[in-house]
């Protein structure tokens, strides 16, 4: 397998991507992050392989939502918020799979003929291409409002210690609360890692002490909070050259602009999208009993800012990329804003938060094959200045992820 590119974002973002195996077809110009309609903004497709896999309100990090459960969607879904959802198959992609994911990638409400027209394919071709991309679990489309960004709740990362020969159990019964985000077992110590968010402090210790402290199997827990969250997989653009807005501003050090007021209008809208991420217009403004332009500019506002993610979900080795890795890293305060922008460069970085405690940086990254991996770390990590502590591990096996859970038997 050819390496992953070593190319990395610049102050400006452009980077040159290798193609490598996978057969993963790389985007020109910007169009990291996931667009809103255009121009007009006519209805959009609905028709085959519109389903949504759950990402219940307050996605942010990794997944989108404290509980979006596994939703059945077609032939192939998986039952909904019993903790298991769809296995997640070989990628078995070709050129044209990649090419409608790319379309789908930057704008994932693109009318079947703007992707047709794309790709060189028929409409027809299209939607079902992707009606058995989303049926076989392999593609979804997740849409949710992030928490963190409307300052709302609390998210935490909870590392799990297990008994010997128990690691399985907890972590599928953690995949299936619905206050976890995330749920994996990676290298190293027999600890499952959790992403979850809370209502508040007060829910949090009683979800870590009187929930996952008396499950059986579990002999410790170590909690951290998110403090600030940098990049999500939103920022993670595998099709494309340019970075998201959000990376951007985590490249050059600066602060986010100020999420727009959401209220009770837009939370319906997100909760339709959260059904249905291509659901037309012209439907999205039935539903909500107002007219279609209003419910074009909801969507527009929202799609515009950083707090709505509607994206494209696909797990990386789906993409190309099975080899994934969690670091950990201690960086003192006066490092700590270099090393954020030295990592931010990183395409593959695919999430970063500081955190409380003595390691203050959490990270995810998503490669080729080990050997990239193994040149990330070099290349990367090594560079950082004043580290005080460093941690690498490479996942296992991933219970959860944006909220879905994975059936694994």
């Amino acid at each position: 397998m050819t390496t992953e590119r070593t190319a990395r974002y610049g102050g400006g973002g452009a980077a040159a991507r290798g193609e490598g195996a996978g057969g993963a077809v790389r985007g020109d110009g910007a169009g990291g992050a996931a667009r809103g309609e255009g121009a007009g903004g006519g209805s959009r497709g609905e028709g085959a392989g519109a389903a949504v896999r759950g990402a219940g309100a307050g996605g942010g990090a990794r997944g989108e939502g404290p509980g979006g459960a596994a939703r059945a969607e077609g032939p192939a879904g998986a039952a909904r918020g019993e903790g298991v959802g769809r296995a997640v198959p070989g990628a078995g992609l070709d050129a044209l799979d990649h090419g409608i994911l790319k379309v789908l990638h930057r704008d994932p409400r693109a009318p079947f003929a703007e992707v047709a027209a794309a790709v060189g394919a028929h409409e027809r071709t299209v939607a079902r291409r992707l009606e058995r991309m989303t049926a076989d679990g392999r593609v979804a489309f997740v849409a949710a409002l992030v928490p963190e960004y409307q300052h709302e709740g609390v998210t935490a990362e909870i590392a799990v210690r297990c008994a010997p020969g128990r690691v399985h159990e907890v972590a599928l019964t953690l995949a299936a609360l619905d206050e976890t985000r995330s749920v994996e077992v990676a290298t190293g110590a027999l600890d499952v890692f959790v992403e979850l968010q809370a209502a508040g402090h007060d829910a949090l210790l009683t979800l870590v002490d009187t929930v996952i402290g008396r499950l059986d199997g579990v002999v410790d827990i170590h909690s951290a909070v998110v403090l600030r969250l940098l990049l999500t997989a939103s920022d993670w653009a595998p099709y494309d050259d340019e970075p998201t807005d959000v990376r951007r501003h985590a490249i050059e050090g600066t602060a986010l602009p100020e999420p727009p007021l959401v209220d009770e209008l837009d939370r319906r809208l997100v909760e339709l999208l959260r059904r249905d991420a291509r659901m037309s217009t012209t439907r999205l403004a039935r539903e909500l009993s107002v007219g279609e332009t209003t419910a074009r500019r909801r969507l527009a506002r929202l799609t515009a800012s950083h707090v709505l993610h509607l994206r494209l979900h696909a797990d990386p080795a789906v993409l190309g990329y099975p080899v994934e890795a969690r670091f950990r890293l201690g960086v003192p305060h006066r490092e700590l804003d270099a090393a954020i922008r030295l990592l931010a460069r990183e395409p593959a970085l695919r999430h970063l938060v500081v955190t409380s405690g003595g390691t203050s940086l959490l990270g995810y990254s998503s490669h080729r094959d080990t050997r990239d991996f193994q040149e990330f770390t070099a290349r990367v990590l090594a560079r950082l200045e004043g580290v005080t502590s460093t941690e690498t591990a490479l996942l296992m096996r991933t219970y959860k992820r944006a909220g879905v859970a994975a059936v694994h038997g």
